[in-house]
């Protein structure tokens, strides 16, 4: 909608010379005025030129990759919280397939003049994505902190679990039950949290059960994090002769379940699964699912901190602050089958 000097200057109450002093940007024009004149141009709902749009301070925007995995609910519930005691408004932009892209997204937001952004299991995760997009949100003078996921050329806070710890409480787990063949089960290769876990399963096979690494890679199925994913990549280890199979989502470790019981294999008699989030309703399933937690209330709320010390002018040096996991064992891990114990 164009602006017409006439009907903002009768809104406002001003000359039409003053309006375009305003609008452009012109000086000698008092505060008050000022004021009265971008009023004006909201209340008869014309766009205010991009110099003149003041950032609200009280807007910070949480990008999620999607809401089907419940552990991103549960992040957004600890960070928009969070956000709320400290008197800013979240406003959760949330990708889902074939709707807006993280870029997108990010887009918006700065449109609509967010103090800071929040993004979750984001393209920073991505190795193969291109880093550049976060430097020139960073030249639009937006704060940022990134959750699940790190990358060098990244100059940010950067919040994590420790996924190498992660698997090896796995493997710690199950190897004192008896397990010797584990399967990994996870999602694609190029994310940041696959690597690491993909880490810490090799040092721990070798580790704890002497295994190399080329073996130990034999036991690594890829998919996607799904409980569809989970129950494809379980089929391939459970085919390989796997008694146990590690998830990188409680999602997939649901599939797992499915992928044994196809195979008429009883959970955890004959094949113990192991999950990794400890997602809100995961203890009520069937059976209650063993799973590695991670620390989302710590996590979500040292984001926020971190965040807000950007916002404030007093951001703390770029780096990764990573948070120690938690085996939480329940119903769906038990000793491995006698046979398999040699």
């Amino acid at each position: 909608m164009t602006a017409r000097l006439a009907d903002i200057a009768a809104q406002a109450g001003v000359s039409e010379a003053t309006v375009s002093r305003v609008l452009n940007g012109r000086p000698g024009v008092a505060a008050a005025t000022r004021d009265s004149v971008l009023t004006a141009l909201d209340l008869l709902g014309y766009e205010r030129p991009a110099r003149l749009r003041e950032r609200s301070a009280g807007l910070v925007g949480l990008i999620t990759p999607e809401l089907e995995n419940p552990i991103f609910p549960a992040f957004a519930q600890v960070i928009c919280q969070a956000l709320t005691r400290q008197g800013y408004t979240p406003v959760l932009a949330t990708q889902t397939p074939g709707g807006s892209t993280e870029d997108e997204l990010t887009e918006m937001l700065v449109e609509r003049g967010v103090s800071g952004i929040l993004f979750i299991s984001g393209l920073h995760a991505d190795t193969s994505a291109d880093m550049e997009r976060y430097e020139r949100l960073r030249g639009h003078g937006v704060p940022f902190v990134l959750i699940n996921g790190w990358s060098p050329h990244v100059r940010a806070p950067f919040v994590s679990p420790d996924d190498r710890a992660a698997v090896r409480l796995a493997l710690t787990h199950l190897v004192s039950l008896g397990h010797r063949r584990i399967g990994l089960a996870l999602g694609p290769a190029r994310f940041v949290p696959v690597l690491r876990k993909i880490e810490g399963f090799l040092a721990g096979m070798a580790a704890e059960l002497g295994v190399g690494e080329e073996e130990a890679r034999g036991l690594i199925a890829h998919s996607l994090y799904t409980l569809e994913g989970g129950q494809a990549a379980a089929a391939e280890l459970l085919a390989r002769g796997c008694t146990a199979v590690v998830c990188a989502s409680d999602m997939m470790a649901l599939g797992a379940i499915r992928a044994a019981r196809q195979r008429g294999l009883a959970v955890p008699e004959e094949c113990s699964v192991i999950g990794f989030d400890d997602s809100p309703l995961i203890a009520f399933t069937d059976p209650p699912l063993t799973t590695i937690r991670q620390p989302v209330p710590a996590m979500g709320q040292a984001a926020v901190r971190a965040l807000l010390e950007e916002i404030g002018g007093t951001p703390a040096p770029p780096s990764e602050f990573v948070f120690l996991p938690e085996l939480v064992v329940r119903g769906s891990t038990a000793a491995a089958p006698p046979a398999a114990r040699a």
